[in-house]
């Protein structure tokens, strides 16, 4: 898919580039991009506009990680404007943003895109889906030496707005064929006892046993009393939906990708954009609503060669829509099942990040020489503009907490709280 992608980059015609979640989508759309910018220039060469703020710092990091010496600047809601304006004041080479926040800075002055060549809109039936035709189309009218669109979609069911103007655009279709998921992604169906399904889902996780999950639910109240009941009955987890605050996101999915917890119940927010690898298992609370929002969410799982499974809980009164086969197995569950074991990780909130110049190899030295901890004692660490994540292994939690009062991280004082 990115040789593809690259080839296509040599021709003079758009791309619309159909892929499933976590197939290498983001690489296939940012090394053509690499190839063609101009490393002379000193302004915004490239713009990518992206439905949600976690698809934004994804697509951030990984760019990031190709270690190009060039800049990028990501800007989103939820973040601090005057963050972004400082950002923007040096202009990026690249710009990823979502399509509110990015109209924000074209009216307020703070961004030129005069000499912008190339557009990247990342899963764009998603921005469709939400709504944000008035704002991309406005974004398009004020770039005026565009000379080459990129669409990205996990789903061939989208009609290009006449606004996009693509150019003879070329298709590089890798969405899978029916057959070449049927091996990776099983399907199942548990039937619930009741219209209320809660006995059913903690009866089921509690079957699954310590794995990772994902369970997904139609709306917000939803995901709170579907996360509370689970938690009264002894199963931690995190929910993670789009009303909560920016800090609280973060630290629910970190949590979710660390190990401190194995389940996460969220709304269809957490159906893209999400890079969380080894998830096994998608639990469909509710219904979904479209076929489209059921192919997302399974993509969470048995992404590239893994393996995985999908699982409906059904109400006595629940028909299966016209796309989905009647033919599920159906998931017999045992009585008097026990609680899943706790997971061994914890994770800690550091006040400082990136902007206060402290990274993850600042982090690791301060643990280890501080608190005494091993290499394997640390987990996965992620570094925010103003804060970090750090999971530690839950054994050595209250000591580390002990050991660290009073230091700091390049002179500047660490408040450490358990997140």
């Amino acid at each position: 898919m990115q040789l593809a992608a690259l080839a296509a980059a040599d021709q003079d015609r758009d791309v619309i580039l159909l892929s499933p979640t976590g197939s290498g989508k983001t690489l296939a759309f940012l090394l053509p991009l690499l190839n063609s910018f101009d490393l002379e220039s000193k302004q915004v060469q490239a713009l990518i506009i992206v439905p949600s703020r976690e698809l934004a710092q994804q697509i951030e990091q990984v760019f990031k990680s190709l270690k190009t010496g060039l800049k990028i600047t990501s800007c989103y809601g939820g973040h601090l404007r005057a963050t972004e304006e400082k950002n923007l004041q040096e202009a990026p080479t690249l710009i990823v943003a979502t399509p509110g926040r990015m109209c924000d800075h074209i009216r307020r002055g703070n961004v030129n895109l005069r000499d912008v060549s190339f557009l990247v809109l990342d899963e764009f039936d998603k921005s469709l889906e939400l709504g944000f035709q008035e704002e991309v189309a406005f974004i398009i009218g004020e770039i005026p030496a565009l000379k080459k669109r990129t669409l990205t979609s996990a789903t061939q069911a989208i009609d290009i707005p006449e606004y996009i103007r693509l150019n003879a655009p070329q298709k590089i279709d890798f969405l899978p064929k029916e057959d070449d998921t049927s091996t990776r992604l099983e399907m199942k169906k548990v039937i619930s006892s009741g219209k209320d399904k809660l006995e059913t889902l903690f009866n089921l996780v509690c079957q699954l046993g310590n794995r990772s999950t994902i369970v997904f639910c139609n709306h917000r109240e939803s995901v709170e009393r579907t996360a509370n009941y689970l938690l009264g009955k002894g199963i931690f987890n995190e929910f993670y939906h789009g009303a909560m605050e920016q800090r609280d996101r973060d630290s629910a999915l970190c949590k979710f990708r660390n190990g401190s917890t194995n389940l996460l119940v969220t709304t269809d927010l957490a159906s893209r954009g999400l890079d969380i690898p080894n998830i096994r298992y998608i639990i469909h609370y509710h219904m979904p609503l479209t076929e489209d929002v059921f192919t997302h969410r399974n993509g969470r799982t048995a992404r590239v060669e893994a393996s995985g499974t999908a699982i409906l809980i059904l109400s006595p009164e629940e028909k299966l829509p016209a796309y989905m086969s009647d033919e599920f197995a159906e998931i017999e569950l045992l009585p008097n099942q026990s609680l899943p074991e706790h997971p061994q990780w914890s994770t800690l909130h550091l006040n400082l990040g990136r902007k206060d110049k402290v990274n993850k190899v600042d982090i690791v030295g301060f643990f280890s020489n501080r608190a005494g901890l091993r290499k394997e004692d640390i987990g996965l660490i992620e570094v925010k503009d103003f804060f970090s994540f750090v999971a530690i292994r839950k054994s050595k939690m209250q000591m580390t907490l002990e050991m660290i009062k009073g230091h700091k991280i390049k002179n500047k004082k660490v408040i450490v709280g358990e997140s």
